[in-house]
């Protein structure tokens, strides 16, 4: 298994390092999403990057998953991050399947891609017989990317101060 070299269709998945942090901070450059993800969009971009790529290689080191820089083949672009991330949801540990895409690349499909190829590299690797998504529940276009990635609603709560659904799927 090499979680830090996936491919898909049209994107590449690899290792964070701390070199993408600076592409990085366009994620935080005009989007309205962030209330999203539970962050004040007035916030400072340069922080909210460095604590997200650190808070990634952590993870990466102490799980062997976390987010991972993902590549647009075509351009060579990096357009977002997506992995596999251990969570506490209401003291239950979960694996979640969780993207984020930097704004240009919003209704292309890249979402869906990722999320399919994480699911898919889950289940093949026996990473878990259960994946979550966590979505807030006014964010329409990923609750839209759960749906497609065969994902339905467990259960609601709050996570990180906001109301979320949790969406999952089971290994079948």
């Amino acid at each position: 298994m090499d979680y830090f070299n996936q491919e898909s269709k049209r994107l590449t998945y690899r290792k964070l390092v701390e070199g993408d942090l600076e592409s990085w901070k366009e994620f935080f450059i005009a989007n309205d999403r962030l209330p999203f993800l539970g962050m004040d969009p007035n916030g400072d971009t340069n922080t909210f990057a460095k604590d997200w790529i650190n808070n990634q290689l952590i993870r990466n080191e102490e799980h062997g998953l976390g987010h991972l820089a993902t590549i647009e083949k075509e351009s060579g672009n990096f357009i977002g991050l997506a992995g596999i991330v251990p969570r506490i949801v209401d003291g239950t540990e979960y694996m979640e399947i969780a993207y984020s895409l930097k704004p240009p690349y919003w209704g292309k499909g890249f979402g869906t891609e990722m999320a399919t190829q994480l699911k898919t590299f889950g289940f093949q690797h026996k990473i878990a017989n259960r994946f979550i998504s966590i979505i807030h529940k006014d964010n329409a276009d990923s609750i839209g990317v759960a749906k497609k990635n065969g994902m339905q609603i467990l259960f609601e709560t709050k996570y990180l101060d906001m109301d979320v659904f949790i969406f999952g799927i089971d290994k079948t």
